[in-house]
């Protein structure tokens, strides 16, 4: 079936494979459990496949885009087995995915035109941002790009800190102001450097104060206003890091965010340690924001840009 074309090397597949290990486990012995003494769909399998869907995090609104889709086939094919169950499933996950067009990114390539390519990075404490961010440093690095980091989150002294640490690690220059100073101008600076460096790509970090959204709102606007002193049409992309162990209430917490700024990619991380990865496939069809990296392990090669076609696959490998 073409639409499952292999297109990651066998070393990033297995991560990914392993990163989904729990979730699919559970998925599986739940969907065993949901069709157990059943050869034929029917209303109870698919009630059983709801609890199924929502109990793995998918989202109710999601569950029941997916049940009735598979209600459509049922009708159509109405002695429909239940071990056809599993392919029809994994068919109609493939589609919704599709439809949050986030193009077909395959690795860690920049688009074309303008030089420097700004990515700002939002998220809540704890989330894994600042992480995220030095593998994403890493990984433009060794697609050959020149990266600046900007280290605009000046709420917290460890967030500072953390981002001069990873600079380091991967070889890239951090710029940065002390605890307290104003992050639109960390983001000016940051900009300012990666323009006279003849830099690809900036990745400005930011606060992520969400319990007052107001003053998270003005931050962010005021960043954005900053930046376009220098580059007109900055930021490029508002990258929301999102931990996907919270499930659903990850979901909650990216609409939180898209209240105070507009959002146009998410990034899910520590789908490894947890059996919730079903969250990827609802927080993207809820929100209809693409996901664009998933983090699938803790070293730094670990943030895989995502792949529809290949999650599908690694979700529902045998």
């Amino acid at each position: 079936m073409s639409f499952f074309k292999k297109i990651f090397s066998k070393e990033k597949k297995e991560t990914l494979d392993q990163g989904l290990e729990k979730t699919k486990t559970s998925v599986f012995s739940k969907l065993s459990r949901a069709i157990a003494g059943k050869s034929k769909v029917d209303e109870e399998v698919l009630d059983n496949l709801e609890e199924v869907l929502i109990t793995s995090d998918v989202g109710v609104e999601t569950t029941l885009k997916i049940i009735g889709r598979i209600e459509e086939r049922v009708a159509q094919d109405k002695y429909l087995g239940t071990e056809e169950l599993n392919g029809i499933l994994r068919d109609e996950i493939a589609k919704l995915l599709s439809e949050v067009d986030g193009g077909e990114a395959v690795d860690f390539k920049l688009p074309e035109g303008q030089r420097p390519h700004v990515i700002m990075v939002v998220g809540v404490n704890g989330v894994g941002k600042t992480t995220t961010i030095g593998k994403l440093a890493s990984q433009f690095k060794k697609s050959g790009y020149q990266v600046v980091l900007g280290a605009a989150d000046t709420f917290r002294a460890a967030a500072i800190e953390q981002l001069d640490v990873w600079g380091t690690r991967v070889g890239v220059p951090v710029i940065k102001q002390n605890m307290g100073s104003d992050p639109a101008s960390v983001a000016f600076d940051a900009l300012e450097s990666a323009r006279s460096r003849n830099a690809d790509v900036v990745i400005i970090d930011t606060a992520g104060r969400l319990h007052n959204k107001v003053n998270l709102m003005n931050e962010l606007t005021k960043i954005k206003r900053v930046m376009q002193k220098v580059v007109p049409d900055a930021p490029h992309e508002v990258l929301l890091v999102l931990d996907g162990s919270t499930g659903q209430n990850a979901v909650e917490q990216a609409k939180q965010f898209m209240h105070a700024t507009e959002v146009s990619a998410l990034a899910l991380t520590k789908i490894d340690g947890t059996a919730k990865g079903g969250v990827v496939i609802g927080i993207s069809d809820q929100l209809q924001i693409p996901v664009k990296y998933i983090g699938v392990g803790e070293g730094i090669d670990d943030l895989q840009v995502f792949n529809k076609h290949e999650f599908v696959d690694s979700l529902f490998k045998a």
